[in-house]
């Protein structure tokens, strides 16, 4: 009989994460609860932010109790329902877990999509899910650029981040990215339309700073942060005058036990700068606007989304770890079905 095999955290991450801090176990399939569904889940999101909700510490969502599977964003077809609403084989994309099956009740974030629309059922965790969203709404809603203005991306080569820099374009500004090695700035203007690309790599803050300065004369009036750390105080360094800092990442400083915080923060009172904390679970009732925004500029060749697709439950951890050590080539999802 088929069995649900599922990605436990059973200890608290102390830094980097080691393979000691999960277990991977088979348990009986679920039945669906009164009114909800059971999800055979396909495609697995693997986001930077699953890091943060593995610690027990105060933040937008409860931490993942030990003993329970990872949580994350998935695509798949329901297996079982009691729920008019959704039926056996249809496919449907929501928060649950990295595991095989799992109990969900409708509303909130479970929603039936529409597989026949987009080139794989993995593009509605990345375009047109929360990547595509969070660089729609993050960069427009939150950075509100203008024609003519200049943004600066940190994690630029990453799926946010290079969303947010076509979206940039499209738009009319400049787009100044930052990423690590040499192949990913090449990307950022061969693939993606950046004006300029920055490799912080080997770099201190006062020379990250200098070519911050040489590619953003002016300034940026727009700050897409996804890093932090030394790289957000190197920007810090080149705000224009009413700046607006979108913090939406700060990758660097979640496997890190000393948290560096926004050092440099006189700039951002001598610059009379925004800081604006995004999470894209604001914009919940506005993704239909969003996502369909995004498959129009995709349709017409405006923006290139790359997925980075691992396969294989059992080969979770490897997968997610590709996030913090810069391996990932797109949006990073894992197929387990």
């Amino acid at each position: 009989m088929a069995a649900n095999r599922r990605f436990l955290l059973v200890r608290r991450p102390q830094g980097t994460p080691v393979p000691e801090d999960f277990e991977l176990v088979s348990a009986d399939i679920p039945a669906p609860p009164s009114g909800g569904i059971v999800v055979r889940n396909h495609y697995v999101s693997l986001d930077p932010a699953q890091r943060g909700w593995m610690d027990d510490a105060p933040s937008y969502m409860p931490p993942i109790p030990l003993g329970d599977p990872v949580r994350a964003t998935t695509v798949g077809i329901v297996h079982a329902s009691d729920n008019p609403d959704f039926t056996p084989g249809q496919w449907v994309m929501g928060l649950n877990a990295i595991e095989d099956y799992s109990v969900a009740m409708p509303g909130g974030f479970t929603m039936p999509v529409d597989v026949a629309a987009v080139a794989s059922p993995s593009n509605f965790l990345s375009a047109l899910g929360a990547v595509g969203l969070t660089a729609y709404f993050g960069l427009l809603e939150a950075g509100k650029p203008q024609p003519g203005e200049t943004i600066l991306v940190s994690g630029a080569a990453g799926a946010v981040g290079s969303a947010v820099g076509q979206i940039g374009k499209i738009v009319g500004c400049r787009v100044v990215g930052i990423a690590g090695g040499p192949d990913k700035c090449r990307r950022l203007i061969e693939d993606y339309g950046f004006d300029a690309a920055i490799d912080y790599k080997g770099k201190d803050v006062e020379t990250l700073a200098a070519e911050i300065a040489k590619a953003a004369p002016d300034g940026a009036n727009v700050v897409f942060e996804n890093v932090g750390g030394m790289v957000m105080e190197a920007e810090l360094f080149n705000l224009a005058l009413h700046a607006r800092i979108v913090l939406c990442g700060l990758i660097s400083e979640y496997n890190s036990e000393e948290k560096i915080g926004m050092r440099n923060l006189w700039q951002v009172l001598a610059r009379r700068a925004v800081v604006h904390g995004f999470l894209i679970a604001d914009y919940a009732d506005r993704f239909a606007e969003g996502g369909a925004k995004m498959a129009q500029w995709l349709a017409e060749g405006k923006m290139r989304i790359d997925e980075d697709v691992q396969e294989g439950l059992e080969n979770a951890y490897d997968a997610f770890m590709r996030l913090f050590s810069g391996a990932n080539t797109g949006k990073l999802v894992l197929k387990i079905a």
